[in-house]
């Protein structure tokens, strides 16, 4: 039940999931065999219980995104893509070696955001070609 650490959620399957409780509760199947059947907490099935009777099935729709809005935006992604194209001496770095720490001074010089090393780090692990410049 849940979903393991580091596993992304499948927003598709998890509104199959509660359509097809919606499916059960309506037909009068206890809440607890509910729970059972579609392989959920007695607590979120109590949930969706009290969201389909507020709401209807439409109140069970996908919830949408998780998590904290990002703060940087797609031109921001752009930039600092760009400016670790350019490597780290147009930064004033002796050597051609990205770093975290460089990193995170490349984002706050391109997009004026202090990012923490570890975090800068991730946010260049979201490309594809970036893996090239580690």
């Amino acid at each position: 039940m849940g979903n393991p650490a580091g596993v992304r959620r499948d927003f598709q399957k998890l509104e199959e999931r509660r359509s097809l409780g919606a499916r059960l509760l309506r037909q009068g199947v206890h809440p607890a065999e509910v729970a059972r059947q579609v392989g959920v907490h007695r607590q979120s099935v109590s949930r969706w219980e009290a969201q389909l009777k507020k709401g209807g099935l439409r109140a069970l729709k996908q919830a949408g995104r998780a998590g904290r809005k990002a703060r940087l935006r797609p031109e921001d992604l752009r930039r600092i893509e760009r400016g670790l194209k350019r490597g780290p001496q147009a930064l004033g770095y002796e050597t051609g070696l990205w770093t975290s720490w460089r990193v995170a001074h490349l984002i706050e010089q391109e997009c004026g955001m202090k990012y923490h090393p570890s975090q800068a780090w991730r946010i260049c692990g979201n490309w594809d070609g970036v893996a090239s410049v580690r």
